[in-house]
């Protein structure tokens, strides 16, 4: 894992503490079933440190390369996003996946893979560039072998039961 993405908390005092963190193509690389090939992001983490607990405020904000799913070409995506994830000192496994157990013998928490986590939630299901940025060839290929809708002719006799809604 990115060691750049540790936090040493054994040495904080309690209260709120602020990290950030740039996330460029070495993050995305360090992940290699990653659908983003690159990424100009600032990740800023705001841990708040209390007796038993860390409470840790995400916040990702940047833009990520992918591939659009319109015209497979490379496209700029704008994220902004935010999560919560809760530290909790013990020896207990947890089921929740926002809450994380730290044991006795650690000293740092590494928050790379949150940061992936926020960033892939982030992105939307069918990455697409913004309207008229995708490759204009590739459109008119779409538009030309997509099917034509045709209306299908209804039997009469079940064209009366889609009258009864």
């Amino acid at each position: 894992m990115n060691k750049s993405f540790d936090i040493p908390f054994v040495g904080l005092k309690q209260g709120k503490h602020h990290f950030k963190f740039e996330v460029g193509k070495t993050f995305f690389d360090a992940f290699p079933l990653s659908t983003i090939e690159n990424g100009d992001l600032i990740a800023e983490v705001e841990l708040d440190k209390k007796e038993t607990i860390m409470i840790s405020n995400f916040i990702v904000h940047g833009t990520v390369k992918v591939i659009c799913s319109r015209c497979n070409e490379h496209a700029k995506i704008d994220l902004n996003d935010t999560m919560i994830n809760y530290y909790k000192f013990g020896t207990e496994k947890e089921d929740d996946e926002n809450l994380f157990v730290l044991f006795p013998d650690e000293y740092k928490i590494n928050v790379a893979q949150q940061v992936y986590e926020l960033i892939t939630v982030a992105l939307p299901s069918n990455p697409k560039h913004k309207k008229g940025d995708c490759n204009a060839e590739m459109v008119e290929l779409i538009k030309k072998y997509q099917s034509k809708e045709k209306k299908e002719e209804i039997d009469p006799r079940w064209e009366k039961l889609n009258k009864l809604n």
